[in-house]
Parts: structure tokens; C-alpha cells; sequence
């Protein structure tokens, strides 16, 4: 007796199969509108099938020029293509996301086109942390060998200079060597500075938002007439185990960024969320304080992304390049990590401090 011929799905088992996928899955027709999206890339997108088909798929998938080449390409050669981390912008924020397009008839270019869409969040999140603790490894070398080749040779030239003032028989001479001593301890601080406060956080349980409520109030009073500061805080972050100068310091850094960046005229967020399964320094964290601090200027430019948490790198003319490593030095010390998005318009720094001790080693 012959196997019966199994029958072909009806759309709703069909739907309700993609809908069990965790992959994201959309399929647009060959003119660009949103045919259809499963359950996992409405959560991906943060939108609903119901409100986004019939739309196009340029408005649901807003992304920079990386996707709407990857869909042309598939489109006009009937070929399936794939392209690694393409940035994409949602109701629910930023997302960087693995995607391949497939025309459902190959070689047909009138084919709908089967859209596929995975979050490359974590992966990217991993790799940028092991960036970030490499950085943090070369920053420590970096600053033992400024110290060693500048702080020593100034205490020498200083006390030269002292001496050279006493045997200097014009007092109007002495104006030169001040300068020399001056000159000296200058830089004998700009060494002190790189090396950050040398001893370990003295914790107490804080309030983070009375302690975000001191860098608000010193922001507002540096800021011009022309920047709004604005706070966003999740009223439900517990009491942490900080220290309160260290952690100020830090988190002031952030700000003073932020208002750099901004200028006269811009807008600066304060904001605090809970983060759930969060990797910090190779140890992955069930629940993480997260400290934004968002600002819409110009971003931070791709030369310097790579290299932003190295002392001495700045973007800016009047720049010492030194709040960013030492506020990372800082908030490692917490077991904590500082991470950042950039873009014109938005950067968002996100500072993350661990909220509980069940973690997993990475």
C-alpha cells in the first residue's frame, strides 16, 4: 500500500509554525510592502502585524544603507544575500541585527522576499566587553609608563628649579624659574589625574538616585541657557553598595562629556533601568543597575569609537582625554562597566553596576 502523500500546511499552521520560531521572519512583496511578520519579529521590533502590514518595508525596518541594499540586491537578482550587524532603528531603540533576504521563488525578481533577522546584541555585547577590558589592560600599562617616564624626571627639574631661584642674583629672574615650578607641578597633576584615586571603593549602601540628584544639580548649574537636563529614573533600583565619591566622580565625568558634546544649545538625559542577564567584565549578571546619560550631539566620530576609553584620545581641541579612562577605572573597581552607542544625534552612555551577587562565569 502506498504512503499517504502528506497534505500541504493550511496558512494557519503555517502561521502558527513561524510563530514558534525564535528567528525573526518578515515577507515583503516584491514591491517593498510588509506581507507578514511572526510572533519573535514583533517582539524583536517592538510593533504589532496588526499595525505594521501594508506598510513599507523601508518604515518598519529603518536602518542605514546596509538592509535597504541587501533587499535591492536580492530583488533585482532573484539571489538570496546575508550581511552581518546592520544597525537598525525601532520603537523600542536601537537594535544590531544579522540578516538575510531570500526571494521565496528563487531567480524570480518579482518574488516576495523572505526577510530573516537575528539580534546580534549578544554577540556584539560580548566582543565589545572583551574590547573594553583589553583597553582597560593597555590603559593601566600606558599610565605605569607615564608615571615612570614623566613624574620622576619632574620632581628633579622642580627641585632645580628651587635651588637655581635661591643662587639667582636679579629677583626679576625669579619670574622664570616660577614658571618652571609651575610648569612642573602642572604636569606632576596631569600625571596624578591619569593615575585616578589609587585606593579601593570604601562602600556604603547608597541611594542611587540621591546620588544621580547631586551630578543633576552640579550639571544644571554648568550647563548653558540653551541645554535642557532632563531625568528619566526607575523608581523601583534598589540601594547599592558604592562609594559615593568614586561613583560622583564618575558619573560626573559622563556628564561633563555629555555637556561638551552639546554645546550651547542640546538636550541631556539622566536615566536609570534594571537590565536583566547583562555580561560585565567576563562575568554575566542576572540584574544590573543601569546609569544613561543621553545627549543629541554630534556623536563620537568612528576613528575614535575603537579608542575612546584610552587615556590621552579626544575628539575635542580643548580635550585632556582623560574623564572617560579614569571614570571607567572607577566604575570597574565597583565590578562595573561603561559601554556607549553613538550616532549624530544620540549617544547614550551606559554605565551598569552588578545588583546582586548571583552571576555566571563567562
Amino acid at each position: 500500500m502506498a504512503a499517504a502523500i502528506p497534505e500541504r500546511p493550511a496558512p494557519a499552521d503555517a502561521s502558527r509554525l513561524l510563530d514558534s520560531l525564535t528567528t525573526s521572519v518578515l515577507l515583503a512583496s516584491a514591491a517593498g510592502d510588509l506581507l507578514y511578520l511572526n510572533a519573535s519579529a514583533e517582539n524583536l521590533l517592538g510593533i504589532s502585524a496588526q499595525r505594521a502590514v501594508g506598510l513599507p518595508l523601508r518604515h518598519v525596518l529603518e536602518s542605514d544603507e546596509g538592509l535597504a541594499e541587501l533587499i535591492s540586491r536580492a530583488g533585482d537578482s532573484g539571489d538570496s544575500f546575508a550581511r552581518r550587524e546592520i544597525r537598525l532603528l525601532t520603537s523600542q531603540g536601537p537594535l544590531v541585527v544579522d540578516c538575510r533576504v531570500t526571494p521565496v521563488h528563487e531567480g524570480d525578481r518579482r518574488s516576495p522576499l523572505l526577510v530573516e533577522l537575528h539580534d546580534a546584541a549578544p554577540r556584539v555585547r560580548i566582543r565589545r566587553d572583551s574590547m573594553l577590558r583589553a583597553q582597560r589592560n593597555v590603559t593601566r600599562q600606558m599610565i605605569r609608563q607615564l608615571a615612570h617616564e614623566i613624574k620622576n624626571p619632574l620632581g628633579g627639574l622642580r627641585g632645580a628649579a628651587q635651588l637655581l631661584e635661591r643662587a639667582l642674583p636679579d629677583p626679576e629672574l625669579v619670574e622664570y624659574t616660577q614658571v618652571i615650578i609651575s610648569e612642573a607641578d602642572r604636569l606632576k597633576s596631569l600625571v596624578d589625574d591619569l593615575l585616578g584615586p589609587g585606593r579601593m571603593p570604601e562602600r556604603q549602601m547608597l541611594n542611587l538616585h540621591e546620588l544621580l540628584q547631586h551630578v543633576y544639580r552640579l550639571t544644571l548649574a554648568e550647563a548653558p541657557p540653551g541645554v535642557t537636563v532632563l531625568r528619566d529614573y526607575d523608581p523601583s533600583l534598589p540601594q547599592l553598595a558604592l562609594d559615593r565619591t568614586q561613583m560622583i566622580q564618575a558619573v560626573l565625568n559622563l556628564a561633563k562629556n555629555a555637556l561638551e558634546a552639546v554645546g550651547a544649545t542640546g538636550t541631556i538625559i539622566f536615566r536609570t533601568r534594571a537590565r536583566s542577564n547583562v555580561t560585565l567584565g567576563g562575568i554575566r549578571h542576572r540584574l544590573v543597575a543601569s546609569i544613561e546619560i543621553e545627549d543629541d550631539g554630534p556623536g563620537i566620530s568612528e576613528e575614535l569609537q575603537e579608542t575612546i576609553f584610552y587615556p590621552l584620545v579626544t575628539g575635542r581641541e580643548a580635550g585632556t582625554g582623560l574623564g572617560l579612562p579614569l571614570a571607567q577605572e572607577l566604575v570597574n573597581r565597583h565590578g562595573g562597566l561603561i559601554e556607549f552607542d553613538s550616532r549624530p544625534g544620540r549617544t547614550v552612555f551606559r554605565l551598569g553596576l552588578p545588583l546582586q551577587e548571583n552571576r555566571d562565569e563567562r
